[in-house]
């Protein structure tokens, strides 16, 4: 069950922005399994220039139409996490307009015991997931 955090700047639209979190959350059933009905995705925007993206030394050129996700989630493997940044690749380009080297993606692990849904309580660790 991810929850996805989705940092853009300033100057899409609102139909934009829901595709790309639609897109975001297609991967996410796809390639990471998550269950339908597990959508949990945090869009912000920018003002531009409040986002710094610089290369890491790859030779990159960002424009300012970077987007950076980050996904917190349990239990993928590496297999799973490398498909997931090449389909955010594709899918973001083709049906987005998104360039892959506008793309930044993370990936943060944790366990059972740091999600609740609501009410005070580890719905995980109590088994009502």
């Amino acid at each position: 069950m991810p929850l996805v955090r989705i940092d853009v700047q300033q100057g899409r639209t609102p139909a934009e922005l829901r595709k790309i979190a639609d897109v975001v959350q297609g991967v996410m059933l796809e390639v990471f399994a998550a269950p339908p009905g597990d959508r949990y995705q945090i869009i912000t925007e920018h003002p531009v220039g409040h986002i710094i993206a610089e290369d890491t030394g790859l030779g990159f050129e960002r424009t300012a139409g970077v987007v950076v996700i980050q996904i917190v989630q349990q239990g993928r493997t590496a297999e799973q996490k490398k498909a997931a940044y090449a389909q955010l690749a594709k899918r973001l380009e083709a049906e987005c307009e998104v360039a892959p080297t506008d793309l930044i993606v993370s990936v943060v692990a944790n366990g059972r015991e740091d999600w609740s849904f609501g009410l005070g309580r580890a719905q995980f660790l109590e088994g009502d997931l």
